[in-house]
């Protein structure tokens, strides 16, 4: 059985041939065409309940990258430090260091796995000015308490910046996208591994048109006036075949994300004496399940990996390590202990949903895990009692 961790599927260009054929007709691949345009209509309208705009971007780095700049702007002249959990994707520290900023890590919450209030408001209050912005991370698609980030906002005089990478297709309580109606500027990813799945490509969003517009000039050079820039700018546009791509997915957005959503409750419910993600959402887009392994397993993670892999299943081990942990951001970031971090690092394990998996799939995954974590179990104890004992001459 084939089980591979993540199986990229976005829409089939080979099953485009009219939109692409009127594509080249058309003569315009880039730069804002209609496509890209229409795309992000159609995303503000049917996601975000029409409350809003939507900038279509190549990739969710470089639109983390303009949004953190344009949230910096000239408001915070002293501002050195992006705040964000060390439990995040490499992208959001690097986009921070990009827009000239040290990333400043905090720890996390251990049931959401976002960043922890405490610890943010902690260095909020000791770091004061340098903070320039806050960088949340909504972990593996998980709405975040906005709210919050609206008072934390306005107390701190601090602009939020959500990366929301794994969260197109999150529908909160109040039944909406996670982000309609705020005014904090959100990132979201589109790329072949998401639940919104392309080849590549990203979405900025917020409640603030005037955020949009400037992001969007941002996103062409900085051109405001006709080819000469009057602001920090960078080519960040989506082509039009990307934009091809994402209107098809589009169509079939809730279907995934339903798929993929009843697959997370199956594993639930089959590995209900493993720890999981604590969620509030209505509909979390699954892009993997995580689950945390018992410190006397979590040892032999590699091995656990490695025997699922031996029966056909993939698994591996999102985010570990986190961002305090690689080599480049010890020296690049500013971070105290991250005791949570460590643990959730030190113990998660990621397995596969899919679009092609059904029910039973999950079943059988779930059957392999046990019967794996049972041998380590096994052979760890085995080694326990054949390790000789010392004795204690007196």
């Amino acid at each position: 059985m084939d089980l591979p961790l993540i199986r990229p599927n976005p829409p089939r260009l080979s099953g485009m041939q009219e939109q692409l054929q009127a594509l080249e007709a058309s003569g315009i691949y880039t730069n804002n065409g209609p496509r890209v345009r229409k795309f992000e209509q159609m995303l503000a309208e049917r996601l975000f309940a029409g409350e809003g705009e939507c900038l279509a971007v190549s990739n969710a780095t470089i639109g983390l990258i303009i949004a953190i700049r344009q949230a910096l702007g000239t408001a915070k002249p002293n501002g050195r430090y992006a705040l964000m959990p060390s439990f995040t994707f490499a992208a959001a520290a690097h986009a921070a260091i990009w827009a000239g900023l040290t990333p400043l890590l905090c720890d996390i919450d251990p049931a959401s796995w976002a960043a922890d209030g405490e610890e943010e408001e902690r260095l909020l209050a000791f770091h004061g000015p340098e903070i320039g912005v806050i960088v949340p991370y909504a972990p593996f698609g998980r709405s975040l308490d906005l709210d919050r980030y609206h008072w934390l906002s306005r107390r701190h005089d601090v602009p939020v910046v959500i990366d929301a990478a794994s969260s197109l297709g999150t529908v909160d309580r109040a039944h909406r996208n996670f982000g309609t109606g705020s005014e904090l500027v959100f990132i979201y990813s589109m790329h072949a591994t998401k639940t919104f799945a392309t080849a590549e490509g990203g979405v900025v969003y917020s409640a603030d048109k005037a955020k949009i517009e400037e992001l969007r000039t941002m996103s062409n050079y900085g051109f405001a006036a006709p080819r000469s820039a009057t602001m920090p700018g960078l080519n960040a546009k989506l082509s039009e075949v990307g934009a091809v791509m994402a209107l098809a997915k589009l169509e079939e957005i809730d279907r995934v994300a339903d798929h993929r959503a009843a697959l997370a409750a199956r594993y639930r419910n089959r590995l209900p004496d493993y720890e999981v993600q604590d969620g509030e959402d209505y509909r979390q887009a699954m892009q993997f399940m995580s689950i945390l392994l018992p410190p006397a397993l979590a040892v032999h993670r590699a091995g656990i990996i490695e025997g699922l892999a031996e029966g056909g299943i993939g698994a591996g081990h999102y985010f570990s390590p986190h961002l305090a942990e690689q080599p480049y951001f010890r020296t690049e970031a500013v971070f105290d202990a991250l005791p949570v971090c460590d643990d959730i690092g030190a113990r998660i394990l990621t397995l596969p949903i899919t679009d092609a998996m059904m029910t039973a799939d999950v079943d059988h995954v779930c059957t392999r895990f046990r019967a794996v974590c049972a041998s380590m179990s096994r052979s760890a104890d085995r080694r326990m009692r054949e390790r000789p004992v010392r004795s204690l001459t007196i």
